[in-house]
């Protein structure tokens, strides 16, 4: 009786039973309506007792398969029929209704997507900062009121111990302590025209690296394929005094994202004019006032 096949074997034939009720209970029906309970006959008689007989049977069959399925970890499915005797004829009663295994599957079927919707609305809410939040602010117009231009000291350059093209230069840009940065100028400039002079630098680039040493800032030069100057601030400037340009509303970020590609998007526009000054858009480039100059290059580009 613990194995499945018995379980299967017990329920075929309380289903069958049941059904065996359900026949006699019909014929008995169809007997009531010809006039015959009245005076039962022997085939009624007969009948009646097959049906009580069948009914403790069920009962029977019924309690033993409850049994062993709570022997074997299942649920019960079936109740046990009471017995009828043979006055009580006209009700049978019928098997309790299984469990709403069907619905309980459905429910959490469809609990998953609640969940997954729940989800999505967390992650949009979080995305749009909850609906509570402050909104976002609009971001800055791509311009050159987000480079971090600056007035610096190149106290000191070198070669690198590792590229003949490039300088490793010492700036001080107004901060605490001075910032390291990578020009390629040896081709286009002296290493003793690098030493103690003044210079604009874009201050806000993402660090890097150039050949095994970190590179801070850039240093911004006039620029043709064949001839390179570095861009000079007006005298009278000292470290850290920064580049304005009218009409653009300074704002730099602090660091230039590389994927925005801010810098890139002004590079067309940063030009020196005729007058050796440099422009961004036509509009020039002043520190307290002044313009910052190239020495003797122009219309030309500013990298």
């Amino acid at each position: 009786m613990g194995s499945a096949e018995a379980l299967m074997k017990l329920e075929t034939r309380a289903v069958a039973a049941e059904k065996l009720i359900q026949l006699l209970k019909s014929q008995i029906q169809a007997a009531k309506a010809q006039g015959s309970m009245e005076k039962p006959s022997g085939e009624l008689e007969s009948l009646r007792a097959e049906n009580v007989r069948l009914k403790q049977e069920i009962s029977t069959w019924m309690t033993k398969l409850n049994e062993a399925e709570k022997k074997n970890g299942k649920k019960v499915f079936f109740t046990p029929t009471p017995s009828v005797s043979v006055k009580d004829t006209s009700s049978v009663s019928q098997p309790a209704a299984p469990e709403k295994q069907p619905e309980a599957a459905s429910t959490a079927s469809s609990s998953a997507p609640e969940k997954s919707e729940k989800k999505e609305k967390v992650k949009k809410e979080k995305k749009g900062g909850g609906g509570g939040g402050k909104p976002a602010e609009p971001e800055a117009p791509i311009d050159i009121g987000r480079l971090d231009l600056r007035v610096g000291h190149i106290r000191s350059a070198k070669k690198h111990p590792d590229a003949d093209s490039l300088y490793v230069e010492e700036v001080d840009v107004g901060e605490e302590k001075p910032r390291t940065v990578i020009s390629g100028l040896v081709k286009f400039i002296p290493e003793a025209d690098m030493q103690d002079r003044m210079a604009v630098l874009l201050c806000n680039l993402k660090p890097s690296k150039m050949r095994g040493i970190m590179s801070e800032a850039m240093v911004m030069c006039a620029s043709t394929p064949d001839k390179v100057e570095i861009l000079s601030p007006p005298e009278g400037c000292k470290p850290g005094d920064p580049v304005q340009v009218e009409g653009f509303t300074r704002n730099p970020d602090g660091q230039l994202n590389p994927k925005k590609k801010i810098f890139e998007a002004c590079a067309p526009d940063l030009r020196v004019n005729g007058d050796r000054e440099a422009c961004y858009k036509g509009v020039r480039w002043t520190v307290n006032g002044a313009a910052v100059t190239s020495q003797t290059l122009t219309d030309v580009n500013v990298k």
